[in-house]
């Protein structure tokens, strides 16, 4: 038990670690809208099939925990631990201008744990729920008809972090239904700097910093339909509230002057500040819809349709603009020959897929869309007599926007790495 114990401390340090060294910003100009850029809460072997989650049950014979469908928690079988994170570059391009950023973080610790009736399972777990980071400028005109011109400065950053509590239980042999109980918290913070061209001039900057904090919850259920003793079709459904959680705003105002070289001076003189006004924030009601079908332990292969309805998206009362969104994914996963002693290949997990979603924002008249192409592996590492470790690995290439328009087009490779543990942690033997 202390060596499982030490392995897992090392590897959270580890990731922790290059965390804390890298950025663990986004750099979108898209995450400017709503609440950031949305994570979704699929762990890295799901990412790999495109997404894939609502109709998944368990794709192998290791325990995975698919916290978009908490129905499917009854497939837990063994104590689980599931810990990774991700990283990734981002290519932003307008008017055949592009720029290059890095980014990576810790992105997720998710635990399941068997319960003694056999038909049900519960998970605890941490993950990003939105990343928000931008920072752009462009010359703006005070009216329409004025002819003089000010430099406007854009920035965010922050994010929201999801905590869940989640339990699935299964009636009879083929139904399912889970639900998750959420917290969701952290820090929006934006910015905006008007700074004239003529130079010194006074410059001013409004923040306005919220901070969030409040329950949601999401649900689900699963339904098989066997096609023979190792086989079956599986179709699920998932949700999530439409939930009002607190929001704190901050509002100031500031003035600060650059100096001869152009660097920004400390803020001289701070005109307005709101602190500490209570708000409500409501959440979208988004649906799931999915299914699978797979030979148990040899391949799976499946498709999803989301929708969200992001322009009920209000804060303190105030509507955000955003459009409703729909997309889809299909992927699969094969295992050529998960007993085999002689090639530890046939042995791993080859996992593919795809993803296209109409998003929330349009801009100029024009919808901004998203499409990507994912590949992974499930690499097994040794096992003892009561544990197995697998090692997840999933590459996406995306895109989002476009560059004509005056659209912004932004493409970008995202790595995730995750380490899934099964183990009988809480099982007594006679005998060792």
């Amino acid at each position: 038990m202390y060596k499982k114990i030490n392995y897992i401390a090392a590897v959270l340090i580890l990731l922790t670690t290059i965390s804390v060294k890298a950025q663990v910003t986004t750099q979108s100009p898209y995450s400017k809208y709503g609440l950031g850029n949305v994570r979704g809460s699929l762990l890295p072997q799901f990412r790999a099939m495109g997404g894939i989650s609502t109709g998944v049950y368990k794709p192998s014979i290791y325990s995975n925990i698919n916290i978009q469908n908490p129905a499917s928690y009854t497939g837990i079988t063994m104590t689980t631990l599931d810990m990774g994170m991700s990283a990734g570059f981002t290519e932003v391009k307008k008017n055949g201008i592009g720029e290059t950023s890095f980014n990576s973080t810790l992105s997720h610790v998710a635990m399941a744990f068997p319960l003694k009736s056999g038909k049900s399972a519960l998970s605890i777990g941490i993950l990003p729920y939105t990343e928000l980071g931008y920072e752009f400028s462009s010359i703006e005109k005070y009216s329409a008809t004025d002819t003089n011109t000010y430099n406007a400065l854009y920035s965010g950053e922050g994010g929201l972090t999801k905590a869940y509590f989640g339990i699935g239980q299964q009636f009879g042999d083929h139904f399912r239904i889970g639900a998750n109980v959420e917290y969701l918290f952290g820090n929006l913070q934006e910015n905006r700097s008007i700074e004239l061209q003529a130079s010194p001039s006074i410059n001013n900057r409004r923040q306005n910093k919220n901070s969030i904090g409040g329950i949601g919850f999401s649900y689900g259920l699963q339904y098989d339909i066997p096609l023979s003793s190792k086989s079956r079709i599986t179709l699920g459904y998932s949700g999530s509230s439409p939930s009002k959680i607190n929001s704190t705003k901050t509002f100031v105002v500031t003035q600060y002057f650059r100096d001869a070289v152009g660097e920004e001076q400390a803020a001289f003189d701070t005109v307005l500040v709101n602190e500490n006004s209570a708000a409500k924030l409501k959440l979208p009601l988004i649906h799931n819809f999915g299914f699978s079908i797979q030979k148990d332990n040899k391949w799976m292969f499946g498709a999803d349709y989301r929708m969200g309805q992001w322009s009920k998206l209000n804060i303190d009362n105030t509507n955000q603009g955003l459009q409703d969104s729909w997309g889809f994914s299909a992927g699969a996963q094969i295992t050529p020959d998960i007993g085999s002693i002689g090639s530890y290949f046939k042995r791993v997990d080859y996992r593919f897929g795809f993803q296209y979603d109409k998003t929330y924002i349009q801009l100029n008249e024009q919808d901004v869309k998203q499409m990507a192409v994912t590949l992974g592996f499930g690499f097994p590492l040794a096992p003892n007599r009561y544990s197995f470790y697998k090692m997840n690995f999933t590459t996406e290439l995306g895109r989002r926007g476009k560059s004509t328009n005056g659209l912004i087009q932004e493409s970008y490779i995202n790595f995730h790495l995750g380490f899934t543990l099964n183990d009988r942690w809480f099982t007594r033997f006679k005998f060792d």
